[in-house]
């Protein structure tokens, strides 16, 4: 791989990863009602997961998704009924001193096997290895699952801090109540542009 395309492959995976979608509003949500340090679990579990899924997508699972349609079709379904679950859960969270004392952020061990049910990150990791390892060499594909490691924390970090600058002004119940319920419909709207799992 050139200096220029890992340039370009690395300019890909911060545009991808810092551009809305269901993790990024999930961490403004967790940003808001939690605060950044009880939410670095759950950057880190993306951070990993989207590494993970992305080195399995170039060893194999393109592979799998080419012979068996259907097996896409299916994660695309199953990947749907969760966003739309955790829609629900974000909509109705608990106010905000609430779930500071009694409620709990994602997991790393959660926010990492989420990847596996998040549609934009299916639309990454393939887009990714199609375009910077077409030949789905261990090398080639090693460099893109790098490349995502290195970006993908700074990137996603943005989203919550961001959660943490409008945490005191979500302090007033009714504020809050808005809040959750614009990232809730956010989060649903994020669905639209990746439900072919296309970049």
């Amino acid at each position: 791989m050139t200096l220029s395309v890992s340039a370009a492959l690395f300019g890909f995976a911060f545009v991808t990863t810092v551009t809305p979608g269901p993790n990024n509003l999930m961490l403004m949500a967790s940003g808001a009602n939690f605060g950044f340090r009880r939410t670095l679990p759950h950057m880190l579990g993306i951070v990993a997961g989207l590494t993970v899924l992305t080195l399995l997508a170039g060893a194999g699972l393109m592979a799998l998704f080419d012979a068996f349609p259907a097996v896409r079709t299916v994660l695309q379904g199953v990947s749907i009924a969760y966003l739309l679950w955790l829609a629900w859960k974000v909509a109705t969270a608990a106010p905000v001193k609430a779930a500071s004392s009694g409620g709990r952020p994602m997991t790393f061990v959660q926010a990492a096997a989420f990847q596996w049910v998040n549609p934009k990150a299916w639309a990454i990791g393939l887009s990714a290895i199609t375009i910077y390892a077409p030949d789905r060499s261990l090398l080639s594909v090693t460099l893109v699952a790098v490349a995502f490691a290195v970006v993908c924390f700074p990137a996603i970090s943005i989203w919550a801090w961001l959660g943490t600058v409008v945490r005191q002004w979500l302090s007033s119940t009714g504020r809050r109540q808005v809040f959750n319920i614009a990232m809730a419909a956010l989060l649903v709207a994020s669905l639209y542009p990746v439900l072919g799992f296309h970049g």
